[in-house]
């Protein structure tokens, strides 16, 4: 990972951060599909570098990094392209080479929750064709967990339904990986920290 480039995003009174979030990640994932090589790996990986947990909350912050190992992947990418429509919302940065000064590595993976019996029994009805009381039944002695890793509510335009994007940081002592998912996201690949 040796170029970069960021992404601020600008909310307003009338723009919500989570509103633009969710608009500008849904741009990055589809640019990402777009480039995929034909062995359908990603070379370009994603960071949130003002990500922080909480005990009963956590954010992304404003800024996201958008990295790869070589300028022309960046470039080919085009994120002022993808955003334009977005364009009074976020600030893109050019491309830039990573500074040498690093505070360490990272791994950004999807995290995907159990988070509630009233979701898991749905989703049990709809997959075993069973009614929802029946699948509840199955699910009522869990006891109800709350999750601190921050997400972002996203919208699959294949399936048309919303989905929460749970993204979990885990600090790494080295580089590693190369390639990420359609959402710039991997649990073996580290991106650098500055």
């Amino acid at each position: 990972m040796r170029f970069y480039l960021e992404i601020t995003l600008l909310p307003n009174p009338e723009v919500g951060i989570n509103f633009l979030w969710s608009k500008v990640f849904q741009q990055i994932h589809l640019g990402l599909v777009e480039a995929q090589d034909e062995q359908g790996q990603i070379p370009v990986g994603v960071s949130f570098p003002e990500y922080e947990t909480g005990e009963k909350y956590s954010v992304l912050g404003r800024k996201l990094r958008l990295l790869a190992g070589d300028e022309a992947a960046l470039g080919r990418f085009d994120a002022a392209r993808r955003l334009s429509r977005l364009s009074d919302y976020v600030h893109c940065t050019g491309i830039r080479p990573v500074p040498e000064k690093l505070t360490g590595y990272a791994t950004y993976q999807r995290q995907q929750p159990k988070t509630g019996s009233e979701r898991l029994a749905r989703r049990y009805a709809k997959r075993h064709n069973v009614d929802y009381d029946t699948a509840l039944a199955r699910y009522s002695a869990m006891p109800h967990k709350t999750i601190a890793t921050p997400f972002i509510h996203l919208k699959s335009l294949s399936g048309d339904q919303e989905f929460c994007l749970w993204i979990k940081k885990t600090v790494v002592a080295e580089l590693s990986g190369r390639t990420f998912s359609s959402y710039g996201l991997s649990a073996a690949s580290s991106v650098p920290e500055f």
